[in-house]
């Protein structure tokens, strides 16, 4: 029997080519990466843009920025005493028949003056000198609402305690001694 010898092998056999699906597959990818990043860097610089700006509505006061600029007296508040925000509201209780009635709060920006700081009130004559040993024997200090220089609402104000206060346990603030958060 003749011996039959091996077909001629084609080019395209002869050794296998690397598959070009694996090259598109790797542009994809890197295009995908490179897009999904432009993606992320954009939503982060417009993310950093909207926050910037919430601040400037009184109607959403999200940062106590805000609240020391809305301060009477920014400059004097911020150096020797806090910005604060005043709460004036008053209740009504009846006996006959017992109720309690509550009037609608009135919200302003206000200040607190630290304790060792009081004194600039009375230099400014805002307040008498009996006002301040009255205030300072209670170990209160003095909180104001309205410009310096016009006509303030001062008020001997006295620091609450903060035990009392569940939003400093719920974020673990309350760590320190009571001693340590006086004004």
């Amino acid at each position: 029997m003749p011996r039959r010898s091996p077909p001629p092998r084609s080019p395209s056999r002869a050794r296998p080519q690397p598959s070009r699906v694996s090259e598109t597959e790797s542009k994809f990818n890197s295009r995908t990466l490179a897009v999904l990043g432009g993606v992320f860097i954009i939503g982060v610089g417009v993310g950093v843009t909207f926050s910037k700006t919430t601040t400037l509505n009184p109607d959403n006061v999200a940062s106590t920025q805000f609240i020391d600029q809305a301060a009477p007296n920014p400059d004097i508040c911020v150096q020797f005493g806090a910005s604060a925000i005043a709460v004036d509201t008053r209740i009504f209780v009846t006996f006959n028949p017992f109720s309690v009635f509550v009037s609608q709060p009135l919200m302003q920006p206000g200040c607190v003056i630290r304790a060792n700081n009081v004194a600039l009130l009375e230099q400014r004559k805002l307040i008498t000198g009996e006002q301040l040993r009255t205030c300072r024997q209670r170990l209160n200090t003095f909180g104001y609402v309205g410009n310096l220089e016009g006509n303030p609402d001062i008020s001997c104000v006295y620091q609450s305690n903060t035990d009392k206060n569940l939003f400093l346990k719920l974020s673990g603030l309350s760590s320190g001694s009571a001693d340590t958060n006086n004004f």
